[in-house]
């Protein structure tokens, strides 16, 4: 029996409307909530992934801003942008957009912002606040992956839950999340001894490790909950034939466009777990929608507000 598919779009119109509800409740109180998107120099990939956050922004009836200081700018001068950002009350959340120019420190940028602005939730004090279940803001997409889990009736509590790969980003906060959830988490890497034995143990496999169909079946227990984080381009036309073959509406758009897109997991894995989420179409559309959760979350703490107990609030 095939797995459940889950429609990662699907659940993030529910939370766009969640979210687009509470901006009217707020607005109405007098109290707009802000998004500041930073946007250096014109990065193609970036501008595509800026344009869809401020019209997500502008749909939802917030303040949205986008700054686009040269490519030529300074540490330092990026600094001082932050900086004015920070003393901005209108301005609940800010987000440097990666990556910045090589000649830019991203690190030091980065920790200028705010901890109480940092919708993508990197800062420390962020993590730490995720990692001692105090209310913080949680980086987006594994905030996502959570509400995937949750809005699908998924039990996180006393699963086993294998995360393969460990990046600050993805890897780390979604087994920080996880075991605030009362699951048995294992963060597997490059030196995880048997991975696909490890992998077999778990109720709920997530794939964060950015690389095209590296979980095949072999990694994946009859009847799991399989979470596909990558986004991988395939250009190749053998490579496509070895995931997609007999795909007819895939190699349409594949001749078409002469590329396509390909999670972590191969899609052979679809015959044996219990559900997983497609690429694209999975967890790819809840990340600006967490975003979108956190500017309104930024928005309440700063005003000493409660928030909902959910993943991301």
């Amino acid at each position: 029996m095939p797995a459940v598919i889950l429609d990662g779009a699907k659940i993030a119109a529910q939370i766009r409307a969640e979210v687009g509800n509470e901006v009217q409740q707020l607005t109405a109180d007098g109290l707009r909530p802000g998004l500041a998107v930073v946007l250096v120099g014109h990065n193609p990939a970036s501008e595509i992934y800026v344009r869809s956050k401020v019209k997500a922004c502008e749909e939802l009836g917030f303040l949205s801003e986008r700054i686009t200081p040269p490519e030529s700018s300074s540490t330092q001068e990026l600094l001082a942008l932050v900086g004015d950002l920070n003393r901005r009350d209108e301005i609940d959340g800010i987000l440097v957009q990666l990556p910045l120019p090589a000649h830019v420190d991203s690190k030091k940028v980065l920790l200028a912002v705010s901890p109480e602005k940092d919708v993508d939730g990197f800062h420390p004090m962020n993590v730490g606040y995720l990692s001692t279940q105090r209310p913080g803001l949680v980086p987006c997409t594994p905030a996502g992956v959570i509400e995937i889990l949750k809005r699908s009736n998924i039990p996180i509590a006393g699963a086993d839950a294998v995360v393969v790969g460990r990046s600050d980003i993805v890897g780390k906060p979604v087994a920080m999340l996880l075991i605030n959830g009362n699951a048995t988490v294992t963060v597997c890497h490059s030196k995880t001894r048997d991975l696909p034995g490890v992998c077999r143990r778990a109720d709920i496999l997530v794939a964060a490790i950015g690389r095209a169909g590296m979980i095949t079946a072999d990694f994946v227990k009859p009847g799991a909950t399989v979470i596909d984080v990558g986004m991988n381009k395939i250009t190749d036309p053998a490579e496509f034939q070895k995931y997609f073959a007999g795909d007819a509406k895939r190699q349409q758009s594949f001749a078409k466009h002469g590329s396509t897109l390909i999670g972590d997991v191969d899609p052979t894995v679809a015959e044996i777990a219990g559900a997983i989420t497609p690429v694209p179409g999975g967890v790819g559309p809840l990340t600006i929608a967490m975003l979108m959760s956190n500017t309104i979350k930024a928005a309440k703490l700063r005003r000493g507000q409660k928030v909902a107990a959910t993943a991301a609030r």
